[in-house]
This record gives structure tokens, C-alpha cells and sequence, in this order.
């Protein structure tokens, strides 16, 4: 994409109000974001955008940082995303990646921590913390700036922290203002200082600017991760109202009724009302209540299996005899049937599945084959993300 395209894209999405537009380098800032080398650099411009909309005038590389790690916590950690893929070696990429998993690893915070509890833990391990953070800020902070610097006819000295930190005073003094310049201090300590009319721009457009970030993010993140679906939701803690598992259950309870189903991991029968529907392969990796995913599990195995995959062999197997159990009684009872129909619209968008998996006729070889070539290769996918086997 040309700059021009580029930058006039994020101006259509601002709405840039005329007086921003004569004030500012809007293109300049529409430029933060191109081509970036890592990802950290939109999650960068995202803490720095969320701090101005709070009322941050002057803050420090440090709780930026921290911010961007609290930020990328969830996705890396709850979703096993890598934020700018991997190398050849299998070694992670990206710092901000690195910094989240050693966090990890010091704190022992669950996935699904909070956003006080990963600042808390930031605070606590700091010093054991200090090299992965200052390795965040060796060019991010500036080459963010860098769609600025073409309105001068200086030429940037990026050899020297010093020297582009001089540069980029000069610049905002007497070229054209940007949106924030640093101080003198070094490495985590170094200060920033936002622009009074830039500050006012981005506190008047947060909801379209963060929009944009995330879009960009989104494309970087699915281009870096390309087995991973549904990334555009792993970007934040889940949305309970996302889950739709009540018709799913009630069509269990209606087979329940008239069939003794064995759970997967304990090979004992269900009892009804004590038992929770569950999927197979983490919802957290594959993002929607799918009913060919989804399987009945004793309620106190559900907490300890949490977001890990059951092992194929022998799990696999007993699944999809529950599976054809559902499949044949959908097609021999008129009342499961109903039941199977109200899932249709929250369960059941798979083309394969309600074209070869549901269709009435398939014999219970037929009905494995189809059952395991497609979810196979999304088990795998996930075990390659990164995604623990329960060792049950």
C-alpha cells in the first residue's frame, strides 16, 4: 500500500476535524504504524494512545512498557498467540512476547489474570524484568516517529540514542509537531512528553484511533499466527455473552432421557444435572460453540482440564461414539430432532458439518471418517500453538 493510500485511509477512519487537519501532520501519523518489524510496535502506540485518553500528559519508556506487557498478556497467555511469529530455531521473535512469558514464569499468574494483578506482578519482579523492558526500547520509541521526519531535509542519525533523541527535539521545535518528544534520561527512565494539540486530537478520536490500531494488529497477528482462527477475538479477555451452549445442552438433556451416554475421560455414565457441556478442543483456540466440538464432561473434571487438549488416543474415540449416539438419535427421535434444529442457528456454521457430518445415511465408519479428518487437523494446529495436553 502507498503512503498516500496509508495515510488517507486513517484520516477517513478519524474524521479528522479541519482543525486538526491544518494543524497537525495527520499523515505523519498515519504512518506510525507502517511497516512495522515486530509487533510490538502497535501495541506501543496503543498504550501511548490508552495513557493520553486517560489524562497522561508526561510518562516514562517504564509504564509504557508496562502497559504494553499488561496489554499483550492475555493473547499470548490465554491464546497462545506469537505476536511476530516464530524463528527457524523455534525461539520467539518479539521482545514484548519474551517479557510476557518470563512474567509468566516469575509470577505463576493465571492466564486470565487481571490487568491489576499483571501490573502488580510488573511492580514485583521489575529488576529481574529490566533487560527484556529495555530491550523494548531500543528503536520502537523512535522509529515510531519516523513518517514525521520527511518534512525535515536533515537526514536522521539513527546510530546514537542521543543524537535522534536531539533530532527529534529539533524536529518537533522547528519542523512540525509531533506527538510527543523525549527526554534526557536513558533507557527505562527516559521521559515523554506529549503534545498539548496532539493530546486534544486523540483524546477527541480514542475510539477510532484504537480501532485502527487494532485492525493493523489483527492483519500483523493472522499473517504471524495463520492456523490460529477467530484472532480478531483474542485480542482481550473473553465476553461471557460470546458463549452459546444453552441449546446445546438442552438437546444432551433430551438424549440423557433416553440414553445412557458415558463421559470421555471417566468412562462412567453422565448423570443428569451434574454434568456441564464442554469442548473437545479448547474454545480458546477454536472461538465458537461448534456442536461437533462440543461433548457432555462430569462438572468436577471441567476446572482441571480447563483450556488444555484431551489427549487423541483414547479420547478421540470415545468422543465421537458420544457424537454418533447425538447423530442417531437426531435422525430416530422426532423430539431430538427439534432439539438438534434449535442449535442450528449458535452451533452448527461448519459447512462440512451440515453437509457430510449431520447428513442422515452415514454409517458409524463413515460418520468417524468425516469426524476425524476435520478435527484432527484443528487439534493439531492447536498443539502447535503452543496449547498443553491434560495429562489426565
Amino acid at each position: 500500500m502507498s503512503d498516500e493510500l496509508y495515510s488517507n485511509k486513517i484520516e477517513y477512519s478519524l474524521k479528522v476535524d479541519s482543525k486538526y487537519y491544518n494543524s497537525l501532520d495527520i499523515e505523519g501519523f498515519s504512518l506510525m504504524m507502517k511497516d512495522p518489524s515486530y509487533c510490538y510496535k502497535f501495541y506501543w502506540l496503543e498504550a501511548i494512545v490508552k495513557l493520553v485518553s486517560e489524562g497522561v500528559r508526561d510518562t516514562t519508556f517504564d509504564e509504557v512498557i508496562n502497559e504494553m506487557i499488561s496489554n499483550a498478556w492475555y493473547s499470548v497467555r490465554e491464546y497462545h498467540i506469537h505476536l511476530s511469529g516464530m524463528q527457524l530455531d523455534g525461539q520467539v521473535r518479539d521482545g514484548l512476547e519474551r517479557a510476557v512469558i518470563k512474567l509468566a514464569e516469575l509470577s505463576g499468574l493465571p492466564s486470565n489474570a487481571s490487568k491489576v494483578e499483571i501490573k502488580n506482578a510488573i511492580k514485583e519482579y521489575d529488576k529481574i524484568l529490566k533487560e527484556a523492558k529495555e530491550q523494548l526500547t531500543n528503536m520502537v520509541p523512535y522509529r515510531a516517529l519516523a513518517g514525521f521526519f520527511s518534512r525535515s531535509e536533515e537526514n536522521a542519525d539513527w546510530g546514537s540514542i542521543k543524537r535522534i533523541t536531539t533530532y527529534i527535539e529539533r524536529i518537533n521545535r522547528d519542523v512540525v509537531l509531533l506527538p510527543y518528544t523525549l527526554g534526557s534520561s536513558s533507557k527505562l527512565k527516559k521521559e515523554i512528553h506529549f503534545e498539548p494539540a496532539w493530546i486534544e486530537m486523540i483524546q477527541d478520536n480514542t475510539v477510532a484511533i484504537l480501532g485502527w490500531i487494532q485492525y493493523e494488529k489483527v492483519k500483523w497477528l493472522q499473517n504471524n499466527n495463520p492456523e490460529v482462527p477467530g484472532l480478531v477475538y483474542k485480542l482481550a479477555p473473553m465476553d461471557e455473552k460470546m458463549r452459546k451452549l444453552g441449546f446445546v445442552h438442552k438437546l444432551w438433556d433430551g438424549i440423557l432421557e433416553q440414553n445412557a451416554i458415558r463421559d470421555v475421560f471417566t468412562d462412567q455414565e453422565i448423570q443428569p444435572g451434574k454434568y456441564d457441556v464442554d469442548h473437545f478442543i479448547p474454545w480458546s483456540f477454536v472461538m465458537n460453540d461448534e456442536l461437533w466440538n462440543l461433548m457432555p464432561m462430569d462438572s468436577s473434571l471441567n476446572s482441571s482440564k480447563s483450556n488444555k487438549l484431551p489427549k487423541w488416543d483414547p479420547f478421540f474415540i470415545r468422543f465421537a461414539e458420544n457424537q454418533y449416539r447425538m447423530y442417531s438419535m437426531i435422525h430416530e427421535k422426532e423430539g431430538v430432532h427439534k432439539l438438534f434444529e434449535s442449535c442450528l442457528r449458535d452451533n452448527l456454521h461448519s459447512i462440512w458439518a451440515g453437509q457430510e457430518l449431520y447428513r442422515k445415511g452415514n454409517s458409524k465408519d463413515e460418520f468417524f471418517g468425516i469426524l476425524e479428518k476435520n478435527m484432527h487437523p484443528v487439534y493439531d494446529s492447536a498443539k502447535r500453538q503452543g496449547y498443553e495436553v491434560w495429562n489426565r
